[in-house]
């Protein structure tokens, strides 16, 4: 008696894109942990302030200025949801980082609103993160992080945060919001790394 089905197909691509404990949707769910904040690009500034005090500063207009990048990737929701094949528009965090010197080896990402997470400074590098400002072709809504947000999708996507303002480099971790409420300080989603202690 054959013990394997003739049917049987084994996992299938798509399933190995599925982190542990991740389900796929099709949907963009939108979650926040308060108000959704409304930036006009007119206002909108983005900051990268090393940790010697050297402030550098965009604009929209200058962000727009520079090359963009179109990243095409999968992402991963600590609640438990992935969404393959999104695509964004953006300036990749080497763009912006190469003028800034620094030794650092973190990073505390502010956002409009008050909302900061943290980051080693690898996981920004080398094309990792961008700032995006479009999705599936069409400009950042404010409730999916617009103007723009933070995008790392290699990390759990409370660490893409949104609205984003700025970074401040540091030579020590400086835990964030939801890193202090709880979550992981990392949060590899392949390793599950979704509370303190996982």
């Amino acid at each position: 008696m054959s013990v394997i089905s003739q049917g049987f197909q084994g996992r299938g691509r798509r399933d190995d894109r599925l982190p542990p404990g991740q389900y796929e949707t099709h949907d963009f769910p939108v979650l926040s942990a308060g108000p959704t904040p409304y930036i006009s690009v007119d206002e909108w500034e983005f900051t990268i302030d090393a940790e010697d005090g050297a402030r550098h500063t965009w604009s929209w207009q200058d962000l727009m200025a520079l090359p963009k990048s179109t990243p095409h990737v999968d992402i991963h929701c600590v609640t438990r949801w992935s969404k393959f094949d999104t695509d964004w528009a953006g300036i990749s965090l080497d763009v912006l980082l190469e003028d800034v010197e620094s030794a650092a080896e973190y990073a505390l990402v502010t956002s409009y609103g008050g909302y900061t997470t943290n980051l080693p400074l690898e996981d920004l590098i080398d094309g990792k993160a961008w700032i995006a400002y479009a999705f599936d072709g069409r400009p950042l809504t404010p409730e999916h992080g617009g103007p723009a947000r933070l995008l790392v999708p290699h990390l759990y996507f409370w660490k893409s945060a949104k609205w984003v303002r700025g970074i401040r480099l540091l030579d020590q971790d400086e835990p964030g919001f939801w890193e202090t409420a709880g979550y992981h300080n990392y949060g590899d989603p392949w390793r599950e790394q979704r509370y303190w202690g996982d």
